[in-house]
């Protein structure tokens, strides 16, 4: 009896309690982050002044990506992104590498966030810099995991002022850098021409295509939208573009204010505007990174968390990460789970090897999704199939890209997940709830 009441309780749904503007600014929360506070210097320090060039191509896959994922999501509002479409339109081996793939990209997402908060709250408060950044890491992790625990509707209005921070903080980066006097007199303002170099601008445009792939969040959390078919393609299109803008405007004035050098890979933004004639702006910027950081994180519980309940639910995981709290506003354990797994990661790597290899496995990741969006029948299609295919094929263009390193350790972990997945549905065929 006591195994038939937690199927059912595995099998409920989530509550919708997300409209159009909380979803996007779910993505928005999801993006403004890690991407635009860390991996905007890895792409300038590869393409240098072309960085601002490579963003219009990543912003275009991206664009294309989100809409074969709305389109899917919209007729398919449940939780669990492109694991979920996998399963439903390709086969159980390719659904579970989608989930699989999602799991290692965003983890790896999560911690480099978890341990960017650590750094920049210390240069927000020196009197902080002699704990451990692991520590104020795992703190930070631990109050986030409470929130996301209590229920989407706290965690969306955390997100919003969240994200109102950061946006601020960028927008006055963006003003302030772009103004006259804002160089210092040591600074030039003519570049020293680079040539222009097809694999590093190309690594660059994966690296920024990460950047974007917050907007894949208001797919994953489907489930909880109201009204999905409308809100969720409106969310996932004004996400994008959004960000898009405001990276390209951001890129413009960091590629500006370094003036074609090869500037910190810690703080980049902090760096640059530190070196503006503008006061404040350094303890600003700070502040904003504080808070996307924070943001970024808490929206990587939500997602991974949502994966974990759908692979539960499919008996790729055990089904007790399934049950939902009382009131159905939350996977607890499966957020739990999640916790516990960014909390190793964050004693392990470096945000330059964490974010080529996210680069690959969310390429990997969309690549399915645009393959199932193409796979959709034609009653269930919002978008032309050539914005699928051109997402598809931009995805599988970038990753050859990427370094062959990553490829190898990609390589592993995809050997390691198939492995598990026959080991899973020997151990719980049984469990498996649809």
């Amino acid at each position: 009896m006591s195994v038939s009441c937690q199927k059912s309780t595995s099998s409920a749904t989530l509550k919708r309690t997300l409209g159009l503007p909380g979803a996007m600014l779910l993505g928005l929360g999801s993006i403004v982050g890690t991407g635009v506070f860390v991996s905007l210097v890895f792409a300038i320090n590869l393409a240098g002044e072309w960085t601002p060039l490579a963003v219009l191509p990543a912003a275009l896959l991206a664009l294309c990506n989100g809409l074969s994922s709305s389109q899917l999501a919209a007729a398919n509002p449940v939780s669990g992104g492109a694991y979920e479409y996998g399963y439903r339109y390709l086969n159980a081996p390719l659904g579970f590498t989608a989930g699989w793939m999602f799991l290692i990209a965003k983890g790896a997402s999560a911690a480099t966030a978890a341990l960017g908060f650590s750094f920049y709250l210390t240069t927000l408060l020196p009197g902080l810099s002699a704990l451990d950044v692991r520590l104020l890491a795992a703190v930070a992790l631990l109050a986030l995991t409470l929130l996301v625990s209590s229920g989407l509707k706290r965690s969306v209005r955390v997100n919003a002022v969240l994200v109102g921070i950061s946006l601020t903080a960028l927008l006055a980066f963006v003003f302030c850098g772009q103004s006259p006097g804002s160089l210092p007199a040591t600074t030039a303002q003519v570049f020293e021409a680079r040539a222009f170099e097809t694999p590093a601008f190309l690594h660059a445009t994966a690296l920024l295509f990460v950047a974007f792939t917050g907007y894949g969040r208001v797919a994953t959390l489907g489930e909880e939208i109201h009204n999905p078919t409308r809100n969720i393609p409106i969310a996932v299109a004004m996400t994008v573009g959004i960000t898009a803008l405001l990276y390209l405007a951001v890129t413009l004035t960091l590629v500006r204010l370094s003036a074609g050098n090869t500037i910190s890979q810690a703080a980049p933004l902090i760096d640059a505007a530190s070196g503006t004639a503008t006061g404040g702006l350094r303890t600003l910027v700070v502040g904003g990174a504080v808070a996307a950081m924070l943001g970024v994180l808490m929206n990587l519980l939500l997602g991974l968390s949502r994966v974990v309940l759908a692979m539960a639910r499919r008996g790729d995981l055990p089904s007790g990460l399934g049950v939902l709290s009382r009131g159905g506003e939350s996977p607890d354990r499966a957020v739990i789970l999640v916790a516990v797994g960014i909390g190793g990661l964050i004693l392990v790597g470096s945000p330059q090897m964490t974010w080529s290899l996210s680069a690959l496995t969310v390429l990997v990741y969309y690549a399915t999704a645009n393959l199932c969006a193409l796979r959709q029948p034609l009653e269930e299609r919002r978008m032309p199939r050539i914005v699928s295919a051109v997402g598809f094929i931009g995805c599988l263009f970038l990753a050859v890209w990427i370094p062959q390193t990553y490829w190898f350790i990609g390589a592993v972990l995809f050997v390691f997940g198939l492995a598990w997945h026959a080991l899973a549905t020997r151990l719980f065929s049984g469990q498996r709830n649809f």
